[in-house]
């Protein structure tokens, strides 16, 4: 018998080992965001230095090497804030990569292409011991029906583009997930440029991630009113942040009361980049 259990032990020392020695700091991935992102309107938004990235582009695959190398059993015995943080990170870190392709002869994502060449849809990179795809990572892994039903991230994974929610300036990491996700949440919804209430048609004008990825709030989010209580609608998320969507208590109140009209604002698919 204590044969056996040395044996087992044996065995397990790898797969240890290999858990221990992944960085949950994302200590690489935090320097370069720190140096290459560049904070704007009061920190509702951000742009982002590619050139500087350029520079440290041997830092950046580096760091996204050891985002390759994480095995799925690994991933699979970490916490779900732990594996929410990596997989938001891998895919902030591999759009930007992306960009870099291409860069400075760039002017946006959708450069690539939208049937061939598509950026979301190319297998460009491994994760998780095979080949991935960004909409891989955010459709079929992080919005995976039951996974995580955090709509939050969609405030979080950043698309390389002006319309999309801004790339935040340190990773997301397990122990603040949390207040990480909410702050990005009322970085985005204080934005007026993508989200504002619009007072002479009384309605709520909003960024199309609300009308592509409508079901999201729907899907069980409990994380919202601090008691647990499951979201049904975009409504009720909304009314939950009106006092950042509207100016007077007269127009938050038609937001919390969900009597304002639901518009979907343009989506701005430019290169989010700081040229200087």
């Amino acid at each position: 018998m204590n044969k056996i259990l040395s044996i087992l032990l044996l065995a397990l020392l790898p797969l240890a080992a290999s858990a221990q020695s992944f960085d949950h700091d994302y200590k690489v991935w935090a320097t370069l965001l720190k140096k290459h992102v560049v904070l704007i309107d009061n920190g509702k938004a951000s742009q982002v230095r590619y050139a500087g990235f350029m520079q440290d582009r041997s830092e950046l695959k580096a760091y996204l090497a050891s985002l390759s190398k994480v095995p799925q059993a690994d991933f699979n015995s970490w916490s779900k804030p732990q594996q929410m943080a990596f997989l938001i990170n891998a895919y902030n870190a591999f759009t930007v990569e992306k960009i870099l392709t291409r860069y400075p002869g760039i002017k946006s994502i959708w450069d690539f292409g939208k049937v061939f060449g598509n950026p979301f849809k190319d297998k460009f990179f491994t994760l998780l011991g095979r080949e991935f795809s960004l909409d891989m990572i955010e459709h079929e892994t992080l919005r995976k029906p039951g996974a995580y039903d955090e709509p939050r991230v969609h405030f979080a994974v950043n698309c390389a583009s002006t319309g999309c929610p801004m790339l935040r300036e340190e990773p997301y990491v397990a122990s603040r997930l949390d207040a990480q996700l909410e702050e990005q949440t009322k970085r985005f919804l204080s934005d007026r440029s993508r989200n504002r209430y619009n007072a002479q048609d009384n309605a709520l004008e909003v960024s199309e991630i609300f009308k592509w990825f409508s079901t999201d709030w729907s899907s069980g989010y409990r994380g919202f009113d601090g008691k647990g209580t499951p979201m049904q609608s975009r409504e009720q998320f909304f009314a939950r942040y009106a006092a950042l969507l509207a100016d007077s208590a007269a127009q938050q109140q038609a937001v919390t009361e969900r009597k304002a009209v639901i518009r979907h604002l343009d989506y701005d698919w430019t290169l989010n980049d700081a040229k200087k």
